[in-house]
């Protein structure tokens, strides 16, 4: 790639990037290798906290249980260690005993930590994670009881959750699909019936199970979801994303979440070239440079992203979390690959010197889960939790490394 700007002092933090991702990436898997497995009870441990302390009566959520098996299973791709395979398959055999539903299908929001079920709802953004997760077991595996999951899945989803009449998937259901009142994904969130973050995530899903079983119906299905995006979720004058909607897709513009913004960018994209779509592709491409642009008005002057901004009360909440500058990372790379500005080269520098700094916790291994306005560690946060899994941090790690892989570094 031509660089418009390939000299100066970034030049050789960019040098050294790829050799430093790599670090972390196997920083961060020692930490999971080290610490939290539940020896006890199996799986994995449900919490432990931001000084390193377990809890092993904690609760073990779905939705950390299928981001560990998504990021062993798509680490052991890159690293071929057996290790990483050993820990896959644990977390997919778990899944399968502990949170897969017999009666109804589909997985439980929660169980306890002996594996018995807690919260039976069926929050499909967890079923997009179980596809997301089980689709890459198989990539890795060829199991094919993890792609009969999947479809399994897929179908669910499909029959209880899209909205025939007006688009898009509805949030959440009781653990027989009947309708639930209510729907959110976690305490902050709206009760909303469709929201932006389980879109997000059905359109990941799907395009990561369509590599490994191309349908046509899945196909339209992805194409249909970009076209949401295109014409429902992003914002026509911000390039924000909208996060809550009515069934009937009335917005709630209350809140801008700069890390959705910046991990929406190159994800669409990213599924967008799953299928191979050249139209959606175009768009996708035109849009991830417009959300990223919308997505550095969250940039601080360290390299830090803003974790949102309250429309209503025109205030930023000063806080940065973990996983927006795992995104950060991501999203800016891609843009710098569409455009080959500096602008965006130099914030992925930023953004990995303040992950640095101030993200990665330098006594016990892997992230804190983020730090205040004065970059002080947050209080009573998770190391590892129902929200606090190795997905987001490990899938930049991944993405950098394929993407300034040494054949196609910049020479300086």
């Amino acid at each position: 790639m031509n660089d418009k700007n390939n000299s100066g002092p970034e030049a050789a933090g960019w040098n050294s990037l790829y050799t430093e991702i790599v670090d972390e990436l196997n920083s961060i898997l020692h930490y999971w290798e080290q610490h939290t497995l539940d020896r006890a009870w199996g799986g994995f441990l449900g919490r432990i906290d931001q000084d390193n302390h377990a809890d092993p009566s904690a609760p073990k959520g779905s939705v950390l249980n299928t981001r560990i098996l998504w990021s062993f299973s798509a680490v052991y791709h890159y690293t071929h260690n057996p290790l990483h395979l050993e820990l896959a398959s644990r977390a997919y055999h778990y899944i399968r005993e502990y949170f897969s539903d017999p009666d109804h299908g589909g997985l439980y929001w929660s169980v306890d930590h002996r594996g018995k079920m807690l919260d039976n709802h069926k929050q499909i953004y967890a079923q997009a994670f179980g596809i997301y997760a089980m689709s890459e077991y198989y990539r890795v595996t060829k199991n094919p009881k993890a792609l009969e999951l999947c479809q399994e899945w897929y179908m669910l989803i499909e029959k209880y959750s899209r909205d025939p009449k007006r688009g898009g998937y509805i949030d959440a259901f009781a653990r027989d699909w009947t309708f639930l009142d209510d729907k959110r994904l976690s305490a902050k969130d709206e009760n909303a019936s469709k929201t932006m973050n389980t879109h997000l995530h059905i359109v990941e899903a799907y395009a990561n199970l369509y590599e490994v079983w191309p349908s046509q119906k899945l196909k339209k299905d992805i194409i249909d979801l970009l076209k949401i995006f295109d014409n429902k979720i992003i914002h026509l004058s911000t390039h924000h994303l909208t996060l809550f909607f009515s069934e009937d897709w009335q917005m709630d513009h209350s809140v801008v979440s700069y890390g959705h913004d910046i991990e929406a960018g190159w994800l669409l994209q990213s599924c967008a070239e799953s299928v191979s779509d050249s139209d959606a592709i175009e768009t996708a491409k035109k849009n991830a440079l417009l959300i990223t642009a919308a997505a550095m008005g969250g940039l601080d002057h360290d390299g830090g992203l803003w974790y949102e901004f309250n429309n209503n009360k025109k205030e930023l909440i000063l806080e940065k979390h973990w996983w927006p500058q795992a995104e950060a990372l991501i999203g800016f790379c891609n843009a710098w690959q569409l455009t080959g500005d500096s602008l965006y080269k130099n914030a992925v520098l930023k953004s990995w010197q303040f992950i640095q700094h101030h993200i990665v916790d330098k006594t016990h291994g892997e992230w804190l889960w983020g730090v205040d306005m004065d970059n002080k560690k947050m209080i009573n946060q998770d190391k590892i939790g129902m929200w606090k899994g190795p997905y987001h941090n490990c899938r930049a790690c991944l993405e950098l490394i394929e993407r300034l892989k040494p054949q196609s570094m910049v020479v300086w």
